[in-house]
Parts: structure tokens; sequence; C-alpha cells
């Protein structure tokens, strides 16, 4: 007989994914405000590696390419990246944090060490090991 879907592994974890999105998401909106969590995601990743493409954005992001066009537009709009023009190649954008985001850095930063100490709290760290090892033998699984 088949499992039901809440008798499941999948379920959760889809579950615990979903719980901490909306604590995070919460989080960053009563504090930083008109940045939704993936947008926060992406500026953590061009934090860490200024010169991405959108495609490594995306990637990283588990989002397509036409959702990261988007969401980068309604950032320049909102005034949390620039575009400017790639000087090698006019084809290409490179892609900037503006200085109000560089200003809201250290909060945003702050509220994401939050939100990740409440989630974990009263998780081992043999524990959180496990999670990792079983959710990347997961991921090697269904990646081939």
């Amino acid at each position: 007989m088949l499992a039901q879907p809440s008798e499941t592994i999948f379920y959760s974890i889809e579950k615990a994914i979903k719980n901490y999105r909306k604590l995070a998401q919460q989080n960053i909106s009563e504090r930083v405000g008109n940045l939704t969590l993936d947008q926060a995601l992406l500026l953590q990743f061009l934090v860490k590696n200024p010169g991405l493409s959108q495609s490594e954005i995306a990637e990283l992001i588990f989002k397509d390419n036409a959702s990261v066009t988007r969401m980068i537009e309604l950032m320049v709009k909102n005034k949390f990246l620039m575009r400017k023009m790639n000087s090698d190649d006019r084809r290409r954008f490179n892609i900037e944090l503006t200085p109000k985001t560089k200003d809201i850095l250290p909060e945003l930063n702050a509220i994401i060490n939050a939100n990740r100490a409440k989630a974990l709290h009263g998780i081992t760290q043999t524990e959180m090991d496990g999670v990792e090892q079983t959710l990347n033998k997961l991921i090697k699984n269904c990646s081939t």
C-alpha cells in the first residue's frame, strides 16, 4: 500500500522548508521591507561573488533565467541593484549592489543569522551532519 504523502520524508522536508521560508520572509519584511527572501538570497550570493552572471545566479537560487531577470528588474526598480553595461561584452550587464543595499546588508545579515539560529535551536551538530548526509544522498539519487 502506498504511504500517504504526509507519511513520507519528502513531506517533512517540504514542510520544514516552507515553515523556514515563512519565518524568514516575515522577519525580512518587518525589518527591511520591500525585499523577498529570494531577493535576499540573491544579494547574499552577489556580495560574496560580485561578478556572477544571471545564469549563475539562477542556478544558485534554484530559479529559471526568466524568474531571475524579473527579480533583478524589480530590484533595480526598488534601488537594491544597478545594471551597468559590460565593457567587454555589450550584450551583457554587470549587476552591482547599490549604496542602499550596502547600508542594509548588516541588518539583513543579522536577520539571516537570527532566522538560522531560531530554526536550528536545540539541534546538535551531529544531528545536522546526519541530516546533511541524508539530504546529499537524496540529491545524488535524484540527479542520476
